[in-house]
Formats: structure tokens, sequence, C-alpha cells
């Protein structure tokens, strides 16, 4: 009988084990940092798919959307669900404004999934997109050469996506080019942007960014769904300040293939490379 209740016991202190190594991980995960793999290709050069990040969760304080929406198949538990007491007001705890520039992870006021956008408009700011140039406060930003970005025409990452190119239509393993330019924003920050075509994205009507809200785009400005795009019809919009998740600060690891295991793709030179 004793033997059997020390087994019975070390079965019991296992499972002790695994729930409390799951709750500090999931208290660390929802205060501190928190991964994001780059699904897409929206933020190139400056993101790739196949980047992996830790999203610092201490930049902006904390509302709802720093608890992590977790979704197995299809069962959901959503960020609400779990921290919905501190959801309602826009406001955050411990708050931090967001600086101009910023890559930022925040959670879509509609679908509520994750998307990592760089932050372009302020509250209160009018933005508007003339011929492809950024216009803030009716000043339109420095632009200025900055060479041509190429990649393989081939599919990427789990989804297989494949990458669209100025250069364009180019067959599977041929060289996809986009004009590249070096945008600076008013306060400084500079950043490189991609251009694929003339689209209905490169000329905008005025967007004023409304009290508590950010308008945000992406660096590879013509394959990239974000705030040009109201969320009536699909778009990002303009994102309350408590959908905040985090900033993303630094690419801890990145592979250029589907699967994490295939290391003949890893990226070794953007592994700890900080983002800008």
């Amino acid at each position: 009988m004793a033997k059997k209740d020390k087994k019975d016991g070390g079965v019991v202190e296992t499972i002790k084990t695994v729930v409390y190594a799951l709750l500090i991980a999931g208290v660390f995960r929802t205060l501190f940092f928190q991964p994001f793999w780059i699904p897409s290709g929206s933020m190139k050069d400056t993101l790739l798919i196949g980047d992996f990040l830790f999203v610092n969760k201490m930049a902006y304080g904390y509302s709802y959307a720093s608890c992590p929406t977790i979704r197995l198949g299809g069962f959901v538990i959503d960020a609400k669900d779990i921290c919905g007491v501190i959801d309602g007001d826009n406001t955050r705890i411990l708050a931090d404004e967001p600086e101009r520039g910023d890559v930022i992870v925040f959670r879509h006021p509609v679908t509520g999934m994750d998307y990592v956008k760089r932050l372009i408009g302020l509250p209160g700011d009018t933005i508007q997109v003339i011929n492809g140039v950024v216009q803030i406060n009716g000043a339109a930003v420095q632009l200025a050469d900055a060479g041509v970005f190429e990649e393989l025409a081939e599919p990427q990452g789990p989804q297989g996506l494949r990458p669209r190119c100025e250069n364009g239509p180019v067959g599977t393993g041929g060289t996809c080019q986009k004009s590249r330019k070096l945008e600076t924003l008013p306060n400084g920050v500079s950043h490189h942007i991609l251009n694929i075509g003339d689209q209905q994205s490169d000329h905008t009507q005025v967007y004023t960014v409304p009290a508590g809200h950010y308008f945000f785009m992406g660096d590879n400005r013509d394959n990239s769904t974000d705030s040009r795009v109201p969320q009536t019809v699909g778009g990002v919009g303009f994102v309350p300040f408590e959908n905040l998740i985090g900033r993303a600060d630094r690419i801890m690891f990145s592979s250029a293939g589907r699967s994490l295991f295939a290391f003949w793709t890893w990226r070794g030179d953007r592994f700890f490379k900080g983002i800008e």
C-alpha cells in the first residue's frame, strides 16, 4: 500500500509541477514578453516571413489585450474572457505613450487577430497618402532612394505565400524585385519602405486620427492591409490605445523555410537583430 501511495503521490507532484510551470509561463507571457511569428510579408524588409520576435509588453503598460488569446484548433479562449475586467474604457495600467515609428503588435479592433505594423499617426494627426508619399499634418515625409530589395520568387513560410514583384510576373526561382526607399518621419525615425506599383492605397483621403487611437501602416506599402483601409471594408482602421499589445524590439530567430526544423533555411544574420 505504501508503494502505491508513493506512486500516486509522484503522479500528483508531477501534475502540480506542470500546472505551476504553465501558470508561471502564462504570467510571464502576460506581463513581460510574448512570442510572435511573422506570418506575412507586410513589413518587409524590416521583418521577413519566418522572423520570430519577443514582443515587449512592458513598453506601453497593460490592458485586456496584454492577456493572450488561446487558440487550439476550433477552441478559442479570448483575451477578453481572461482579462475583461479591465476592458471597456480605452485606458491602460502603468500606461506609457508609444512613439511615432515604433513597430507594434496590436489586436485588430474587430477580428481580435494579432497584427504587426509601424505606428505612423498619433492622436489628432491628419494622415494622407498622395502618389505613394505619406503626408503627416500636411507635410510630406522625407524620402531617399535606398536601392532595390531582392528575394527569390518562391513560396514563403508555412502558408507558402508568394511575394509580389515590381518586376513581375517572375517565375519560380527568379529574382523578385521591389524598389526601396528610406522614409524619415517627423521625429527623425528612419526605416525602409518598399514599392510594388501604383495602386489605390497610394492615393487616400485625409484621415484625422481620433483621441486615444493610432494609425498604422506596413513597411511593404503595397502589400499591407492597414489603417488606410477602414474596418467596415476589411481593413484595420484606427486602433484604440487599449488594443496595443507591445513593441517589437528585436528579432530573436529567423527561418526562411516552411518548417522550424529545416535548419538549412535558418537566416543566421537575423538572429538577435534589433528592429528599426
